[in-house]
């Protein structure tokens, strides 16, 4: 039996613009989709930190520290906040406590601070 479970992330992404008129997507610096092992017209799910706000869209590569809303996603979150850009996908059962997901760690101006697959152990604090 297959289950699903976190691909890669990007960890805290600042929303750098907002284009209500543009068609659907969520525009990301190429050097980000490549460190998280995203891709071009992948769907993704997204958490805004400051709202609470979760939604789907997809990719479009963006340029250099660019994390872009487009269309009917600029609405749910503003220049400025705070994401989670997340995918998923699945595989066997019996693989789960093996698997490692990549997560990107970004600080300021959507730079990488931390990029690999590595496990958290149970109870650990994990910090912004």
């Amino acid at each position: 039996m297959q289950i699903e479970v976190l691909k890669s992330k990007l960890h805290r992404a600042t929303v750098t613009a907002a284009m209500l008129d543009y068609e659907g997507s969520i525009s990301i610096d190429t050097e980000l989709l490549a460190a998280a092992e995203m891709h071009a017209y992948q769907k993704v799910d997204i958490y805004n930190i400051n709202n609470g706000a979760r939604f789907s869209t997809y990719i479009i590569p963006g340029r250099k520290g660019e994390i872009c809303l487009n269309g009917a996603a600029a609405r749910m979150a503003q220049v400025g906040d705070r994401i989670i850009i997340v995918t998923f996908t699945h595989i066997e059962e019996s693989e789960a406590d093996k698997w490692l997901p990549n997560v990107v760690l970004l600080g300021d101006n959507n730079t990488i601070k931390e990029a690999g697959r590595k496990a958290i152990a149970a109870g650990t604090k994990v910090s912004g």
